[in-house]
């Protein structure tokens, strides 16, 4: 794993300037010392490629999808990470600026027929547009990218319904499967230092695509069950023809410079001197008390212990409210009716149960600047702006191996749905360091193989912590592990997708209000109608799922 440069994340940057630069302004704009798109190096492409869809993953799955499957929650500016008020205008354009971005790098390699880049350009698509047709649903992808080459329907395109995504996707996965077949030493233009997932090595490149290629298949497991199954049964039975991740030295991870607010872990409290975006971030109770039930020790590694625990004892006079040995005592009267927690460990902060999160535990400095010391923190690694553990994680051994358990308890032919349980487990352990306790962990009775998809997905949204995306799709389609909206939510179940922005139904009125109207309007989209947060997409419609 090879950190990204500087110099590397600069460049692409200038380019993409260059390239997308007003056509009819081109005197104007031309530079005398820049690179056209028609010769610019693919290697000079590839690292705003990959670190920008890493840093778009990880700050979805550590931001405000992790408040969503109550991984964590925040006590200050929470609306949105709490309670789900996002305000209708959840932007792709980022999403889109990298799959322009992407385009370049795969045209410029079938110019220099450099296979190698060409599947590296093939998976990003796959994985650029698996996010963005998860997230919003319906969206555009045949004349996305193809701007001014074509009439009004580039400029402004139809959007693709996403059953046709998904499709477009896995026949991409597909090629690129063959495209990265070949031994290293067969591709030409390969230059390590420029891959930041895998350092130019082709076969682990080969293991994600495919990996990506059962995670899409199973999205479809509910809405396309043949193609689902008949996909998964042909990639678990030809490791020869179809090698997948099932070691956590094959997992697609990025590692993080720690230079600047551009290269570092988000919420970092190095870049942000006043530590107020890593202090806001809480663990969320829902999280901490499975952890707590299972006695899993990775909760020691992603939570600090509680600075001041609780104590409320009937003994203490009326009135009582002091710290004896680093511990706050209360008399019952102190409390009243306030919703607390007096755990001694680890403390966390319960969903959207109020519009003053900071208040939570009897706070003494409740608001924006709160230092709550009855609340757990999160593990002061991710105050650092870099770490051997943090790291956008896109794909890995643990989730590949969940997969392949839940479709053997479908029936379908992917090999013991036990192993693969236990193997998923253990790989998430290790990736956590805390591997020598898997034996006693798995041989408990809470956590020993039952034979339940329930349990396989709960199982996997606990390791998905830090990318807890997957752990969103999964309940959209299972509905586990079985989450509640708290008091303080701008409804009363979790949401399903992303609103279309404001200016998409504004600019691209047509073709967008034609995507909302496919939309299956509920129960809880209200005002909102078919753009709504809990509109259901195609995906989801029919299967009675997650609500």
């Amino acid at each position: 794993m090879k950190l990204f440069s500087k110099k590397f994340l600069i460049m692409p940057l200038l380019l993409a300037g260059l390239v997308f630069s007003c056509k009819d302004l081109s005197e104007l704009n031309e530079n005398p010392n820049g690179v056209g798109p028609e010769s610019v190096n693919p290697n000079l492409v590839m690292p705003t490629v990959l670190t920008e869809a890493a840093k778009r993953y990880v700050n979805l799955g550590y931001q405000d999808i992790a408040g969503v499957v109550q991984h964590t929650q925040k006590d200050a500016w929470s609306s949105g990470h709490n309670d789900y008020d996002w305000g209708g205008n959840q932007s792709w354009n980022e999403y889109y600026d990298i799959l322009r971005t992407n385009d370049l790098l795969y045209k410029r390699a079938i110019e220099l027929n450099y296979e190698f880049h060409q599947g590296v350009a093939l998976v990003m698509k796959s994985f650029m547009f698996g996010l963005i047709t998860d997230l919003w649903g319906d969206a555009p992808y045949t004349n996305a990218l193809k701007g001014e080459t074509g009439g009004t329907e580039n400029i402004l395109p139809a959007f693709d319904t996403q059953d046709k995504i998904y499709a477009g996707i896995i026949a991409d996965l597909e090629k690129a499967n063959t495209l990265l077949s070949k031994a290293r030493a067969d591709y030409p233009g390969i230059v390590d230092n420029v891959d930041v997932y895998y350092g130019g090595d082709p076969a682990k490149w080969r293991k994600m695509a495919n990996s990506l290629l059962l995670r899409y298949y199973m999205r479809l497991s509910s809405k396309q069950p043949d193609i689902a199954k008949a996909g998964i049964e042909k990639i678990a039975g030809n490791a020869a023809m179809y090698p997948i991740i099932t070691s956590n030295s094959d997992d697609a991870t990025m590692s993080f410079p720690g230079n600047t607010e551009a290269d570092a872990w988000p919420a970092n409290a190095v870049i942000d001197a006043s530590g107020s975006n890593y202090r806001r971030i809480k663990m969320a109770a829902t999280l901490v008390e499975k952890l707590q039930i299972l006695k899993d020790p990775r909760l020691g590694i992603w939570a600090n212990k509680v600075e001041i625990p609780l104590v409320v004892d009937a003994t203490q006079p009326a009135g009582t409210d002091k710290i004896v040995d680093g511990k706050r005592i209360l008399s019952p009267d102190k409390v009243k009716n306030t919703l607390y927690d007096t755990d001694p460990e680890y403390v966390g902060l319960p969903t959207s149960f109020s519009a003053l999160p900071s208040a939570y535990n009897l706070n003494p400095t409740p608001g924006q600047t709160s230092f709550n010391p009855h609340v757990s923190f999160l593990n002061n690694i991710y105050k650092a702006a870099k770490g051997p553990l943090l790291k956008a994680r896109l794909i890995s051994a643990a989730e590949v191996h969940f997969i392949l358990a839940e479709a053997g308890l479908k029936g379908w032919s992917a090999g013991v749905a036990k192993d693969h349980y236990e193997a998923a487990i253990k790989a998430s352990f290790e990736t956590w360091t805390v591997g020598s306790s898997y034996a006693a962990y798995i041989a408990q009775p809470t956590v020993a193989f039952d034979k339940t998809i329930k349990q396989v997905i709960e199982q996997k949204w606990i390791a998905s912590w830090t990318a807890a995306t997957e752990a969103w799709f999964d309940f959209r389609r299972t509905g586990f592990p079985e989450l509640k909206a708290g008091p303080a939510a701008k409804r009363n179940v979790l949401p399903v997708r992303f609103y279309y922005m404001q200016d998409e139904l504004r600019i691209n009125k047509a073709n967008a209000e034609a995507a909302v109207s496919k939309l299956e309007i509920t129960a809880y989209s209200q005002a909102d109608k078919g753009n709504s947060a809990w509109s259901k997409p195609w995906l989801i419609q029919g299967t009675g799922k997650p609500w």
